[in-house]
């Protein structure tokens, strides 16, 4: 089994960080106290090392960063991944230049950190091995009978024995990365490696050597050689998550690279030949970024041969009732609560919602609610007061207010709850943090 070594303070992060890793199948071994890092990397060989960059009190990332060095200057090709609260992108950048592979805020969304951690393994999909070796049928996962999310599937089913690329598009939270990891494990690829990489979350800074590696030397403090993530996909599949963030000097490289099929480490002049096949999603409207000069009309064409559309949850409501009941069953098994009930009021409420977050909102509800009840059987009055909104149509949908004037209702009363605090809003919201940061920027909501 894969192996990771942890390096935090905070016990309880560990003690999470470790159950979630051992559920995927991994060797984990935690340690609390940055003076044992050296030894524990020479005796425990880690595959992976998740490293916190903050000790004790302090939150520059400075005894991280050290630390940071320190390993890399004594195992030149040991894959660190920076773990921190007090994520910014200049230690991102600081910690990237110096050799890390990658960087993951906390609180951490589970799914990207063991993608991140299988993408440093050469390994495909949130839980490891590919879904093809898992499932006969990859698209058999994914939950719900409405006509609209049927027809993505059985699209998504035709193309995915072909090379095309394939252009997700939807809101946050419908599941489109559970779409392209369906399409790549029923593919030709699917023993390959499924890389995704969040390019919201890409510093422009950081974008070729994110992308396409770099080589010892290619600029200050880049002190080993460092696998891109076309590289690590080899083979197999990339997915370009929130395709439509890049900037535009990101474009041009991006689609530099999918026109002629090969790339260039930074710090080398020899061409790599590249055999991936790209998969992408947005939650934006790419064709109203063309029209607006934002994003480039090549590259549009280049990813979008074949388009599937996600809808969005408050478009198939009858999907609601299986869905909160498979997030039940994941729940009574991952919290030890067998007996967990929902009643058919509280399946009615629920599906009465709009869930702006849609099944990712559904889900954290119906996580939260499950670990804070006291009680086997999860009430209206539970779930209302985890999802901090009543349950009154007229407070949902009051007559003459639009879906959007409605969605920056939402986010000013979720930010007024959470005293401005961005994690937790966009936790309650059912959001991530950068699809957050987009709203409130779109809508220039204060904070």
């Amino acid at each position: 089994m894969p192996s990771v070594l942890i390096i935090d303070d905070d016990r309880t992060v560990c003690t999470s960080l470790e159950l979630l890793l051992r559920r995927a199948s991994h060797t984990v071994r935690s340690i609390y106290y940055p003076e044992e890092a050296l030894a524990a990397v020479s005796e425990f060989q880690p595959d992976v090392v998740l490293l916190d960059l903050n000790f004790t009190i302090e939150t520059s990332g400075r005894g991280g960063m050290k630390l940071l060095r320190e390993l890399l200057a004594a195992h030149p090709e040991l894959p660190v991944i920076q773990m921190t609260g007090w994520a910014t992108v200049q230690l991102a950048v600081e910690g990237m230049k110096a050799g890390a592979r990658d960087f993951i805020a906390k609180p951490w969304d589970n799914h990207e950190l063991l993608n991140a951690i299988n993408a440093q393994l050469g390994r495909g999909g949130a839980a490891g091995a590919p879904r093809s070796e898992k499932l006969a049928d990859p698209f058999g996962s994914i939950t719900g009978t409405s006509p609209a999310l049927r027809q993505v599937i059985e699209q998504a089913r035709r193309v995915a024995p072909t090379q095309a690329s394939v252009l997700i598009t939807g809101e946050s939270g419908t599941g489109k990365e559970l779409i392209a990891e369906a399409i790549h494990a029923a593919s030709k690829r699917a023993r390959g490696p499924f890389v995704a990489v969040n390019l919201g979350g890409v510093p422009e800074g950081l974008f070729e050597s994110e992308l396409f590696g770099h080589k010892a030397g290619a600029f200050t403090d880049a002190r080993t050689d460092r696998k891109g993530r076309f590289e690590l996909a080899e083979g197999g599949t990339l997915f370009l998550d929130e395709v439509g963030d890049l900037a535009p000097a990101a474009q041009v490289k991006l689609l530099r690279v999918l026109q002629e099929r090969q790339y260039e480490r930074l710090g080398e002049s020899k061409p790599r030949p590249t055999d991936v096949r790209i998969l992408s999603a947005t939650s934006r409207n790419l064709d109203a970024m063309v029209a607006a000069g934002t994003f480039r009309e090549d590259l549009l064409y280049r990813i979008n041969l074949i388009h599937l559309h996600l809808p969005a949850l408050r478009e198939r409501p009858e999907d609601i009732t299986s869905l909160a009941e498979h997030f039940l069953t994941s729940a009574r098994r991952r919290y030890e609560r067998p007996k967990l009930k929902l009643p058919n009021e509280a399946v009615a409420w629920l599906r009465r919602q709009p869930f702006p977050g849609n099944v990712r909102q559904l889900q954290n509800l119906i996580e939260r609610t499950a670990i804070l009840s006291t009680e086997d059987t999860l009430s209206v009055e539970q779930l209302e007061r985890q999802s901090g909104e009543r349950s009154t149509a007229t407070n949902f949908a009051p007559s003459g207010v639009t879906l959007e004037q409605m969605e920056i209702r939402m986010i000013r009363a979720a930010l007024g709850r959470n005293g401005g605090e961005i994690t937790a809003t966009a936790r309650e919201l059912g959001l991530t943090r950068a699809a957050l940061y987009r709203r409130v920027e779109k809508y220039e909501i204060e904070t």
